[in-house]
Protein backbone atom coordinates (compact mmCIF):
# COMPACT_ATOMS: atom_id res chain seq x y z
CA UNK A 1 0.00 0.00 0.00
CA UNK A 2 1.20 3.27 -1.25
CA UNK A 3 1.54 6.14 1.89
CA UNK A 4 1.60 9.63 0.96
CA UNK A 5 4.43 12.07 2.77
CA UNK A 6 2.48 14.78 4.72
CA UNK A 7 5.23 17.33 2.28
CA UNK A 8 2.89 16.25 -0.41
CA UNK A 9 -0.01 17.77 0.84
CA UNK A 10 -1.35 21.04 1.08
CA UNK A 11 -4.22 22.16 3.48
CA UNK A 12 -6.70 25.44 3.08
CA UNK A 13 -9.12 26.12 5.78
CA UNK A 14 -12.11 28.34 5.74
CA UNK A 15 -15.22 28.84 7.25
CA UNK A 16 -18.28 26.06 6.56
CA UNK A 17 -22.01 26.49 6.50
CA UNK A 18 -24.36 24.52 8.49
CA UNK A 19 -25.11 23.65 12.75
CA UNK A 20 -22.64 25.16 15.40
CA UNK A 21 -23.93 29.12 15.61
CA UNK A 22 -22.12 31.76 16.62
CA UNK A 23 -19.33 29.64 15.98
CA UNK A 24 -19.47 29.06 12.35
CA UNK A 25 -18.93 32.73 12.01
CA UNK A 26 -16.00 32.54 14.25
CA UNK A 27 -13.93 29.50 12.95
CA UNK A 28 -12.24 28.28 10.20
CA UNK A 29 -13.46 24.58 10.66
CA UNK A 30 -13.62 23.40 6.52
CA UNK A 31 -10.80 21.74 5.35
CA UNK A 32 -9.97 21.36 1.81
CA UNK A 33 -7.08 18.91 0.77
CA UNK A 34 -4.82 19.28 -2.07
CA UNK A 35 -3.01 16.50 -3.31
CA UNK A 36 -0.73 16.67 -7.20
CA UNK A 37 -0.99 13.37 -7.89
CA UNK A 38 0.82 14.11 -11.66
CA UNK A 39 4.09 15.18 -9.95
CA UNK A 40 4.10 12.94 -6.77
CA UNK A 41 7.37 11.10 -6.55
CA UNK A 42 5.88 8.54 -3.96
CA UNK A 43 3.24 7.42 -6.94
CA UNK A 44 3.65 4.74 -9.37
CA UNK A 45 3.07 5.33 -12.92
CA UNK A 46 0.03 2.61 -13.10
CA UNK A 47 -1.22 3.94 -9.53
CA UNK A 48 -1.40 7.18 -10.68
CA UNK A 49 -3.50 7.10 -13.87
CA UNK A 50 -5.61 4.08 -11.72
CA UNK A 51 -6.04 7.44 -8.90
CA UNK A 52 -6.72 9.99 -11.02
CA UNK A 53 -9.22 7.68 -13.12
CA UNK A 54 -10.93 7.25 -9.69
CA UNK A 55 -11.09 10.39 -8.11
CA UNK A 56 -13.39 11.47 -11.05
CA UNK A 57 -14.72 15.09 -10.46
CA UNK A 58 -12.75 15.39 -7.63
CA UNK A 59 -9.31 15.54 -9.77
CA UNK A 60 -8.26 19.36 -11.47
CA UNK A 61 -7.35 19.07 -15.04
CA UNK A 62 -3.33 19.92 -13.89
CA UNK A 63 -3.48 16.53 -12.07
CA UNK A 64 -4.30 17.52 -8.38
CA UNK A 65 -7.52 15.89 -6.35
CA UNK A 66 -9.26 18.28 -4.19
CA UNK A 67 -11.02 16.68 -0.97
CA UNK A 68 -12.95 19.10 1.16
CA UNK A 69 -14.02 18.02 4.41
CA UNK A 70 -16.80 19.97 6.55
CA UNK A 71 -18.21 16.56 8.23
CA UNK A 72 -16.99 17.97 11.64
CA UNK A 73 -16.97 20.89 13.96
CA UNK A 74 -13.40 21.06 14.74
CA UNK A 75 -10.63 21.62 12.45
CA UNK A 76 -8.71 18.59 13.40
CA UNK A 77 -11.57 16.39 12.70
CA UNK A 78 -12.03 17.54 9.25
CA UNK A 79 -7.85 17.89 8.28
CA UNK A 80 -8.14 13.82 9.34
CA UNK A 81 -11.14 13.15 7.53
CA UNK A 82 -9.54 14.45 4.56
CA UNK A 83 -6.66 12.28 4.56
CA UNK A 84 -8.40 9.40 5.57
CA UNK A 85 -10.56 9.34 2.75
CA UNK A 86 -7.41 10.01 0.28
CA UNK A 87 -5.29 7.62 1.51
CA UNK A 88 -8.90 5.38 0.81
CA UNK A 89 -8.74 6.78 -2.75
CA UNK A 90 -5.07 5.98 -3.19
CA UNK A 91 -5.50 2.23 -1.04
CA UNK A 92 -8.43 1.67 -3.74
CA UNK A 93 -5.80 2.53 -6.43
CA UNK A 94 -3.11 0.68 -5.65
CA UNK A 95 -5.14 -2.93 -6.27
CA UNK A 96 -4.40 -4.14 -9.30
CA UNK A 97 -7.47 -4.81 -11.11
CA UNK A 98 -7.76 -8.69 -12.37
CA UNK A 99 -8.71 -9.15 -15.70
CA UNK A 100 -11.32 -12.19 -16.86
CA UNK A 101 -9.54 -14.26 -19.12
CA UNK A 102 -12.35 -15.09 -21.69
CA UNK A 103 -12.99 -18.82 -22.18
CA UNK A 104 -14.79 -20.85 -24.51
CA UNK A 105 -18.29 -23.06 -23.34
CA UNK A 106 -17.30 -26.78 -23.23
CA UNK A 107 -19.02 -29.68 -25.69
CA UNK A 108 -20.68 -30.92 -22.71
CA UNK A 109 -22.18 -27.47 -21.25
CA UNK A 110 -23.24 -26.88 -24.93
CA UNK A 111 -25.10 -30.58 -25.49
CA UNK A 112 -26.51 -30.02 -21.32
CA UNK A 113 -28.24 -26.09 -22.89
CA UNK A 114 -29.95 -27.60 -25.63
CA UNK A 115 -30.72 -30.65 -24.26
CA UNK A 116 -32.64 -28.48 -21.56
CA UNK A 117 -34.20 -26.23 -24.42
CA UNK A 118 -35.72 -29.49 -26.08
CA UNK A 119 -37.10 -30.38 -22.68
CA UNK A 120 -38.81 -27.18 -22.44
CA UNK A 121 -39.86 -26.95 -26.00
CA UNK A 122 -41.88 -30.51 -25.26
CA UNK A 123 -43.48 -29.29 -22.02
CA UNK A 124 -44.83 -25.98 -23.78
CA UNK A 125 -45.54 -27.95 -26.97
CA UNK A 126 -47.55 -30.12 -24.89
CA UNK A 127 -49.35 -27.45 -23.01
CA UNK A 128 -51.85 -26.72 -26.30
CA UNK A 129 -55.39 -27.72 -26.97
CA UNK A 130 -55.47 -30.84 -28.01
CA UNK A 131 -56.05 -31.86 -31.43
CA UNK A 132 -58.33 -34.15 -33.05
CA UNK A 133 -57.48 -36.71 -35.22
Amino acid sequence: MTVIPDDELEFRFFRSGGPGGQNVNKVSTSVQLRFDALNSPSLTDPVRERLLKLAGSRATLAGEILITAVRFRTQERNRADAVERLQALVAEASIKPVYRVPTRPTRASKERRLEGKAKRSTVKSGRGKPRID
